[in-house]
C-alpha cells in the first residue's frame, strides 16, 4: 500500500499562494494516478485536482485557472500550486493515489487517507 505524506499548508491572506507537496512511497509511483482533495468543516471531501500517470489533469471548477497539479516521478512527489487563494479554499487538503485514474477522480472510491495538511486563507 502506498504511504502518503502531505506538507506545505499554512495560514495565508486572500490573494496569496501556497505550494503543497505529497511524498509517496513505493516503486509504482510513476504508474499511479494521483489526486489532491480537500475537506472543509461540515462538508464532504471533494476532488480538487487529479493527474494521471501520463500527465493528464482535471480540476474542480472552483479552482480552475488558480491551482496547478504537477508530479515529479524522480522524487515520488506530487505538488499542488495554489495561487489567488480565497477564504473559501480553507480546508484540510489530502492527497491520494490509485492505479486507475477514474477512481482518483472519485474520492468516495478511495481509502488509505493520510493526516492531510491544513490550509487557512484569511480575508
Amino acid at each position: 500500500q502506498v504511504q502518503l505524506v502531505e506538507s506545505g499548508g499554512g495560514l495565508v491572506q486572500a490573494g496569496g499562494s501556497l505550494r503543497l507537496s505529497c511524498a509517496a512511497s513505493g516503486s509504482t509511483f510513476s504508474r499511479n494516478a494521483m489526486g489532491w482533495y480537500r475537506q472543509a468543516p461540515g462538508k464532504q471531501r471533494e476532488l480538487v485536482a487529479g493527474i494521471s500517470g501520463g500527465g493528464s489533469t482535471n480540476y474542480a471548477d472552483s479552482v480552475k485557472g488558480r491551482f496547478t497539479i504537477s508530479r515529479d516521478n524522480a522524487k515520488n512527489t506530487v505538488y499542488l500550486q495554489m495561487n489567488s487563494l480565497k477564504p473559501e479554499d480553507t480546508a484540510v487538503y489530502y492527497c491520494n493515489a490509485d492505479s486507475t485514474y477514474y477512481r482518483v477522480l472519485s474520492p468516495a472510491r478511495l481509502d488509505n487517507w493520510g493526516q492531510g495538511t491544513q490550509v487557512t486563507v484569511s480575508s
